[in-house]
């Protein structure tokens, strides 16, 4: 730390990043602890580490900083707050807002209730034991470092994990705390399992395999994509378009990327860092922004290893991991490779093309060589299928379910199930799909008649009635599909982002597959 400290002082760049990566997580749990609001905490740690670094030449102690960044850390949350008075959601609710809405067996029931009065319970640690135990038990850091931390020694900060131990034994009543804290939160591994959704993060934690997992929660292939998904504008414009088209709350979205991101920073933490993904375009987008942000900020002391499949034996239709059981997931543990300089620089390469703007770098991209990630290639021509065609003006998407449709898939669950086996590689949820239906049925050209009552589901809004809906192909969706017709330029059934394109307009792009190129209409 002194070296590290004496370099900053003398203005180097290597080990003023050094430093923040180290403790900026400690910083953060400090500020949240008193901000309450995952937005205020990251502004907290921004302007102390700004001050901090400014103000090293005043530090006549290099080995005191970690207690010195604290305290200003602690008075930097407390002038936010006088400033910023506003109404916040705690990151627990955010996190349990985007749970998965299929898990409510018992199981899962008494899981969540366990660890309900389980952070209910270290919050009401005196604070000297709940800041130890969040720093020890939740963010996995050494007591080392947490003790330079708190300005305690590690004897007393040992004492401190002891009696809360004591305290909340008695609280939950089990036996062992350590044990039941690494059921619950899987914490103080020193592997990182990153998945793509909550139910296969829970087939990780029941196949038993080692590590903490974080659930990287993010639909790339809807809205907007930004060649910087950290900036606030994109973040914000994201916000907006999921809170417009899929119900999704804004502060739900911003807090969860908050926290997310906070995480993927600390990733020097661990040992290895294992991404768990499939072949469709919703993993693929995300594969690659991961990897495009690891690689930029790489520390080479954290191996970075890849699972990625698109098949699994005795199942036909792969849509991905959760199809699988969790002696089944079991079998894939170790299979891992590992990433190197090919995989972080197609993947840099990947989100480039995907979050441009101009469709020639779209195009560029599938003239590339892909070899270093199998699935690259394949998930790309998915995203650009999406694409109204240049042949009839239905793309991927739409065109399915109208197939779909006219097959006599006529509710919304079987048309579900019949179109997305057919768009395999796109890795289609419900919610997206509900929003395209919703699309294809509206405005002054619908592709899809409906007939029944049901508002079109949102997020975190259940409505019973729309299973009894019924789709068919309208009019004009029966005369496309025979070749007699076309779906005219203005129809409101396409999406209004594919990536970084925007495809809502006056002269919408079009897809021309046999050429590969993207081209305006009558070109």
């Amino acid at each position: 730390m002194k070296e590290w400290v004496e370099q900053a002082r003398r203005g180097n760049a290597e080990a003023c990043e050094r430093i923040f990566r180290r403790f900026s997580g400690m910083a953060y749990a400090a500020a949240y602890e008193k901000t309450r609001d995952a937005h205020l905490a990251e502004d907290v740690v921004q302007e102390a580490f700004a001050e901090a670094f400014a103000g090293l030449e005043k530090l006549e102690n290099a080995e005191a900083f970690p207690g010195w960044l604290r305290t200003i850390v602690i008075r930097k949350a407390g002038r936010l707050l006088r400033r910023k008075r506003i109404p916040v959601l705690p990151i627990g609710e955010a996190a349990e807002a985007a749970a998965d809405e299929g898990a409510d067996t018992a199981k899962t029931a008494e899981l969540r209730e366990l660890r309900s009065r389980l952070y209910d319970s270290v919050g009401r640690l005196p604070s000297g034991q709940r800041d130890a135990v969040r720093l020890y038990y939740f963010e996995g850091y050494p007591v080392r470092d947490i003790a330079a931390f708190l300005g305690v020694s590690e004897s007393a900060l040992k004492k401190r994990l002891f009696d809360a131990r004591n305290r909340l034994r008695s609280a939950l009543h089990v036996a062992d705390f350590s044990a039941a804290f690494r059921d619950l939160h899987e914490g103080g591994k020193n592997m990182l399992h990153i998945v793509n959704g909550d139910h296969t993060a829970k087939l990780v934690r029941e196949a038993g395999i080692e590590g903490e997992v974080l659930v990287w929660r993010e639909l790339y292939p809807f809205g907007p994509a930004f060649a910087d998904m950290e900036e606030a504008s994109a973040r914000f414009a994201r916000a907006d378009v999921l809170e417009r088209e899929l119900g999704i709350p804004r502060s739900v979205y911003l807090d969860g990327c908050a926290e997310q991101e906070r995480r993927l920073r600390e990733l020097e933490r661990y040992e290895e860092a294992v991404l768990w993904f499939e072949h469709d375009l919703f993993d693929q987008t995300m594969l690659a922004l991961l990897l495009n942000r690891i690689g930029r900020a790489k520390s080479w002391q954290t191996r970075v290893s890849l699972l990625c499949i698109g098949e699994f034996p005795g199942i036909e239709v792969f849509h991905g991991l959760g199809q699988l059981r969790a002696e089944q997931l079991k079998t894939l543990s170790g299979t891992w490779q590992p990433a190197g300089s090919e995989q972080f620089e197609l993947a840099s390469r990947f989100w480039a093309a995907y979050s441009s703007p101009d469709p020639e770098e779209h195009v560029r991209f599938l003239e590339a060589d892909s070899a270093a990630l199998p699935f690259a290639r394949a998930a790309f021509e998915a995203h650009l299928s999406r694409l109204p065609s240049a042949e009839d003006g239905l793309g991927s998407i739409q065109r399915a379910v109208l197939e779909a449709a006219a097959s006599g898939a006529a509710g919304p669950i079987e048309l579900f199930r019949r179109s997305t086996d057919k768009l395999v590689a796109l890795g289609l949820g419900d919610l997206e799909f509900w929003r395209h239906l919703e699309r294809m049925a509206a405005g002054p050209s619908p592709l899809l008649s409906v007939s029944g009552e049901g508002a079109f589901p949102k997020y975190g809004r259940a409505v019973p009635d729309f299973g009894n809906r019924k789709f068919a192909p309208s009019e004009l969706g029966r005369r496309i599909l025979a070749g007699e017709a076309a779906a005219p330029a203005d129809a409101a059934a396409s999406p209004e982002w594919a990536g970084g394109l925007r495809l809502a307009g006056a002269s919408p792009l079009r897809w021309d597959a046999p050429l590969r190129r993207i081209a305006e209409p009558n070109s």
